[in-house]
């Protein structure tokens, strides 16, 4: 499977995305943000990090780079598109993904291991994961408040377009397993077509035992399958 991750001036992540998609023997390309073409692909990873130093709002400047203008007409004839924490910022301010990310409750940057529960497992990102497991994963951002409207939360649940959710240890979803005051405790979501994944915890740190865990692995042997 072929896969490209964009590159911005400020990501910090893009080397580590890149070491979990070769190890998992994808065939991968990094994509400088200034590219007006992309290689043949059918996984596009917006990684995380700080692109443009997170000046104006996280992800706004590289919102508008040339590449993402192919991202985008990649994501509408049906191309996997992964962001990752500013990978998610830079999807919501792109229009591919709906909402906003605030800044964090507690007004200060957050890094952290912390649990997940598998809300929905019937998407090509989160089909390896058991519905209702849980999983750890690290989170590392400043503005991971997800919030949206009303309307959108609705369909968000209707047509299960929430993966996964911050939760406790023991699966337990509710204020005191919220890290960053997210709405609902969402901690990734999906487009309507479920061809688009935006989450704020990295599953490509958790890929190797020897470092963290590897509660990661399945995301990537989901889009891989």
């Amino acid at each position: 499977m072929n896969s490209s991750v964009i590159v911005f001036p400020g990501s910090n992540c893009d080397r580590d995305i890149a070491t979990a998609l070769t190890k998992l023997q994808f065939k991968n390309n990094m994509v400088w943000h200034k590219e007006n073409e992309l290689p043949k692909s059918d996984l596009i990873v917006i990684p995380g990090g700080f692109s443009y130093g997170d000046y104006l709002r996280s992800g706004a400047i590289a919102a508008k780079s040339n590449i993402l203008k192919e991202v985008i007409k990649a994501s509408k004839s049906g191309c996997l598109v992964l962001g990752i924490c500013n990978g998610f910022q830079i999807l919501i301010e792109t229009g591919l993904l709906q909402g906003a990310l605030l800044r964090n409750k507690n007004l200060k940057f957050i890094s952290k291991d912390i649990h997940l529960k598998i809300i929905n497992n019937s998407n090509k990102f989160c089909k390896n994961y058991k519905k209702n497991g849980i999983i750890s994963l690290n989170i590392a951002h400043n503005e991971g408040n997800y919030f949206t409207q009303k309307d959108h939360l609705k369909e968000l649940e209707d047509n299960e377009l929430i993966p996964f959710k911050y939760c406790s240890e023991n699966g337990l979803i509710n204020e005191s397993s919220n890290p960053n005051g997210s709405l609902e405790n969402i901690a990734g979501i999906l487009n309507d077509k479920k061809n688009i994944l935006g989450m704020m915890p990295h599953p490509e740190r958790m890929i190797d035992n020897l470092i963290s865990n590897e509660d990661g692995i399945e995301l990537f042997t989901s889009i891989l399958s």
